[in-house]
């Protein structure tokens, strides 16, 4: 770790870093420190001439760029705070957003437009295009108080409109040292992730590496032709999610020459597939962790737990690991299978109770060992004759169908039952898709009759919000 990630507040870290050391690694150019300093100047000195007021909010809908990175700190370094919203929420869902902040300007990609455009109007902002910035001599101010906001995210409205999460200049320092020690950054490395600019695993990650001295790669939209690129910008730490590290098993193009770290995450990735990376990968340390917007990690699977699952402990991959370092793990009001709300504490848990805990609103349980297996959300629990049903554990039980590609499972209602367990998949092959009753039977050897889906539903994809979390609430619908 360099110097800087010492400090108290992110600014401060910011502040640490070699001005010579690179900073932003794109395809044509690498920018140092001092250049991505220079192009943040830029980028304060637009928020001035576009009427964004000093200590003002900057909502912005944008990718994942160098010329975000330099919007975020160009926003930092002149006293105001970066909100950055989804690409891909809607008009509705965006326009929430911004009637949530204070702000006169609203911030947006060219490419996205015509959705700006409305959300402006719908909300009487201005829309401000965000522009490529060339250098600034004026000199961005890292002098930030610990309980000053950083930036905002939102989470992911998966139950609901996104909610605004304030991060703290304090809070996300502790967090930058948290992740940087579990992530082994340094001045050498190189973050890529094609997570959305705005989520806690994109920005959010993205701060992390800044504020460890290290460099990053940003890249808008995973691509095999964009993983190929990643190595000629020499990453050395990513993060992707399984279902691209199967695409890339699939195409023969899971390698890399100056890989380290493998980073994964949004959902457990398959012992056939652990076992697979780690052939094509050898060297590469995996590294699941468990978090969300309002804090993260929470947990942790770390590479001696893969490697422990890929010779024999393939049980493993179906937990998020064990509390992170720092953190305290309890399961709040268990049931008699141990479930309960999986509360969380920890110095860089961004929003909390007075007692500092901060409640996932995930189900969950703790073995002996201390691993933590998630079962849903609170709010996925189906009741079902009195009995309590967890849609994650039946997921778990169909995903190991050969025929099975991806699978979500929700309650319908029902006259007799209350609820009762539905299950919609999507199959390799629609044409040869495996029976109801041969799904039943292979449930049935697995689980209790009353947790086997009684309504079953083929479609060829999920419906899932931008950070990649199946939306159930569309699902308990028949299919459009």
């Amino acid at each position: 770790m360099t110097i800087g990630v010492a400090a108290a507040t992110y600014s401060a870290q910011l502040a640490g870093r070699d001005p010579a050391a690179p900073a932003v690694v794109t395809e044509s150019a690498t920018w140092t420190t001092a250049e991505l300093w220079a192009r943040a100047a830029a980028a304060a000195d637009w928020l001035d001439e576009v009427g964004v007021p000093a200590g003002g909010l900057v909502p912005a809908i944008t990718a994942t760029s160098a010329d975000a990175l330099a919007l975020s700190i160009g926003a930092l370094g002149s006293g105001r705070v970066l909100a950055p919203l989804g690409t891909r929420l809607t008009v509705r869902e965006l326009a929430a957003c911004v009637e949530g902040l204070e702000a006169p300007v609203l911030v947006a990609d060219a490419g996205i437009g015509e959705a700006a455009a409305a959300v402006a109007a719908e909300t009487g902002r201005r829309l401000a295009p965000l522009p490529e910035f060339a250098r600034s001599r004026r000199a961005l101010d890292f002098g930030a108080e610990p309980d000053s906001v950083a930036m905002i995210l939102h989470t992911s409205g998966t139950s609901g409109l996104p909610k605004q999460v304030q991060i703290r200049q304090d809070r996300l320092a502790t967090r930058v040292r948290a992740n940087s020690a579990l992530m082994g950054f340094d001045a050498e490395s190189i973050y890529a992730s094609a997570t959305g600019f705005h989520h806690i695993a994109g920005l959010g990650m993205f701060v992390v590496a800044l504020g460890s001295g290290a460099a990053v790669a940003p890249y808008a939209r995973f691509s095999i032709d964009a993983w190929r690129g990643l190595e000629a910008r020499g990453v050395t730490h990513t993060l992707i999610v399984p279902t691209i590290i199967e695409m890339l098993l699939g195409a023969g193009e899971l390698h890399s020459r100056h890989l380290q770290v493998l980073q994964y995450g949004s959902s457990p990735i398959h012992p056939e597939t652990l076992r697979a990376t780690v052939e094509a990968l050898p060297g590469v340390r995996l590294i699941q962790m468990f978090g969300q917007t309002e804090g993260s990690p929470i947990s942790i699977l770390t590479p001696d737990d893969h490697l422990l699952a890929a010779s024999g402990r393939p049980d493993l991959l179906r937990s998020v690991g064990r509390a992170a370092p720092g953190v305290e793990l309890r399961i709040e009001a268990p049931d008699a299978d141990g479930v309960g709300e999986v509360l969380a504490r920890a110095e860089y848990l961004f929003k909390v109770d007075e007692e500092g805990w901060l409640h996932s609103g995930d189900l969950g349980r703790l073995d002996g060992d201390g691993y933590l297996y998630l079962v849903g959300r609170r709010g996925d629990k189906i009741i079902s004759g009195g009995e309590n049903i967890y849609p994650v554990e039946v997921e778990q039980v169909l995903a190991r169908h050969p025929a099975v590609r991806d699978v979500a499972v929700v309650g319908v209602l029902d006259r007799y039952w209350g609820e009762v367990v539905k299950a919609v998949l999507v199959v390799a092959d629609r044409q040869h898709a495996p029976s109801e009753e041969e799904l039943r039977v292979f449930c049935r050897r697995q689980l209790a009759g009353i947790k086997v889906p009684v309504v079953w539903e083929f479609r060829d994809e999920l419906p899932r919000s931008p950070s990649g979390k199946i939306l159930r609430r569309l699902l308990q619908e028949p299919a459009p």
